[in-house]
């Protein structure tokens, strides 16, 4: 998907061994973390109820990670938001 929306705004697409290469360093990066995929997709989960709670999501679209910042890593979410839900009991 991200290759498609650089190709429509004139962006270079990444060659295969640039992909292999991030692919490689997101493997790095969560065995450095500690974390297993079966936590990740936990995480994930957790992170969709808690945020539908507010606002619709396209589940499918979402994405999350973990990155290398300086010394730490970080958890990187990209999660499509379709619209904002009613807050229950708030005026508008």
């Amino acid at each position: 998907m991200f290759d498609s929306l650089l190709k429509l705004f004139g962006g270079k697409s990444e060659s295969s061994s640039e992909k292999a290469h991030k692919r490689l360093k997101f493997v790095l990066i969560h065995d450095r973390a500690n974390v297993s995929p079966e936590v990740m997709e936990h995480i994930k989960n957790d992170i969709i109820k808690v945020i539908s709670n507010y606002m619709e999501i396209d589940q499918q679209a979402m994405e999350i990670s973990l990155e290398n910042d300086a010394d730490a890593v970080a958890l990187v979410a990209n999660i499509p938001v379709s619209r904002m839900r009613p807050v229950p009991g708030r005026k508008h």
